[in-house]
């Protein structure tokens, strides 16, 4: 079994360098845009003091926050399929809590509201 893991990863390896070699060499008939260094979307070429938008990073920031939260449910949600206790129902109810509070707090500041009326 080790013998077939190890030419499996070896073949795998080799085929990968393979088409990496084989495709980076590739030309492309506009290189120099590809060349360029991605700036967020701004042109690099241009006035480097140009306005950020505070409201797209506080909204990307809130994003980020929030997604973290979601994905420490997935393991908490999986336990509930084997074993149901009391205080892991109590921990997740006040965790919900906090994400929810934090959620409609910032939705009360307008931090989620992209146009501002």
């Amino acid at each position: 079994m080790l013998i077939l893991t190890t030419t499996f990863a070896i073949t795998l390896c080799l085929i990968l360098l393979l088409v990496y070699y084989m495709t980076n060499y590739l030309t492309y008939s506009n290189s120099s845009e590809k060349q360029t260094p991605f700036e967020c979307g701004f042109d690099p070429l241009s006035k480097m003091r140009s306005p950020f938008s505070t409201r797209f990073f506080l909204l990307v920031v809130l994003f980020l926050i929030f997604d973290v939260e979601i994905a420490l449910l997935f393991p908490v949600l999986s336990m509930f399929s084997v074993k149901v206790s009391f205080l892991m129902s109590m921990a997740l109810f006040i965790f919900l809590i906090v994400l929810l509070f934090g959620m409609f707090h910032e939705w009360n500041e307008g931090a989620l509201d992209w146009f501002s009326n």
